[in-house]
């Protein structure tokens, strides 16, 4: 019984995938002549038995000229569905009768069976360059949309489009909630792909750049913490996080037929609620550090016109006179504010 349920799922997998094929075409321009010829002789025998029918002379003749110049006429008139149009970096899958036909993927005027129909699910939701428009992050349809957003055009755009996701809030790896935002330069590769093997190749991208940027998001951290220099964080590495994001949302939408150029990171912060308690947290690690290098450079400074004193033997100070004088310079140096001189006209012993 595993077996056959292995085989079952096989052929289901098969069934599902449709191999693009080249659909096949004639020039389109030496079909218009000859269709515009046909309407014309159509026109012609209608005309022809018209006359044959009125001068009473072989009228059931004429009758069956009107009869056959008709069916010609209607004939021709729905051949002209089969002359298609693809513009430079478009494509367009077509179905006859239900069943997958063939793609045109060169541009071109072309002529194919006028019975098929080309077939887009994304027809009216929103054009490929407005996606981000059209789509919020969780796929569903914007209420932003107007009608400069909505295409009825058929075609599938292999164009490289832009989407620009929406900032969601997520949780790095300490938990902290942090706003992030990406954004995806992407194309369709395989327009049958991305025609049958999603319902909605547009909003299944959107869904899928969300689950990426946040299941990376909680990979990393926000920003370094205390003794860890070296590790990753949203902040510090946001290349090498993207070209990870880069990578997991390509193997995402391979089915759909979609290649993924570039995924970059173009907004990042921290939540509202814990973004004043982190700046302060980042202002106070900036002043320890700031402090840090006022007291080293305090210290040398001190060091170095002790010696000098010494060396030159301009003044001999004594280990409590030194302390003294260690403490004072130790506070003008390294004080907020500028010291205020005090002028010893006495010993200092």
């Amino acid at each position: 019984m595993s077996n056959e349920a292995e085989k079952n799922q096989a052929a289901t997998v098969t069934n599902r995938d449709v191999t693009e094929r080249e659909i096949t075409k004639t020039n389109g321009f030496s079909m218009l002549f000859t269709l515009l010829f046909g309407i014309i002789f159509s026109i012609a025998l209608i005309i022809l038995g018209a006359i044959a029918l009125g001068s009473g002379m072989a009228a059931g003749i004429g009758v069956a000229v009107i009869i056959f110049g008709g069916i010609a006429f209607l004939t021709v008139t729905i051949m002209f569905a089969g002359l298609k149009v693809v513009h430079p970096n478009e494509a367009a899958v077509f179905t006859l009768f239900g069943q997958y036909y063939g793609t045109i993927k060169r541009p071109g005027y072309y002529y194919i069976n006028p019975f098929s129909s080309a077939y887009n699910p994304t027809t009216g939701i929103g054009s490929g360059a407005n996606l981000e428009a059209a789509f919020t992050g969780d796929g569903q349809a914007s209420e932003k949309n107007n009608t400069s957003q909505i295409t009825f055009d058929k075609k599938i755009s292999t164009k490289t489009l832009t989407f620009n996701n929406r900032k969601q809030k997520v949780n790095d790896a300490l938990g902290n909630p942090v706003i992030i935002g990406a954004a995806v330069i992407w194309k369709v590769t395989n327009p049958t792909k991305a025609v049958f093997n999603v319902d909605n190749y547009k909003s299944f991208l959107s869904i899928q750049c969300d689950a990426v940027i946040r299941n990376n998001a909680r990979l990393y951290p926000y920003d370094v913490m205390e003794n860890d220099v070296d590790e990753k964080t949203l902040r510090g590495s946001s290349q090498e996080i993207a070209d990870n994001m880069k990578q997991e949302l390509q193997s995402r939408v391979d089915e759909a037929g979609i290649e993924i150029k570039e995924v970059r990171i173009t907004h990042l912060a921290y939540s509202e609620e814990i973004a004043a308690a982190m700046l302060q947290r980042q202002q106070a690690t900036a002043i320890i550090a700031a402090r840090q290098k006022i007291v080293e450079g305090a210290v040398s400074m001190v060091k170095m016109a002790i010696d000098q004193l010494g060396e030159e033997e301009i003044v001999v100070l004594d280990e409590e006179r030194k302390a003294a004088m260690v403490s004072n310079l130790l506070v003008v140096l390294c004080g907020n504010k500028d010291a205020q001189p005090v002028v010893n006209s006495s010993s200092i012993y």
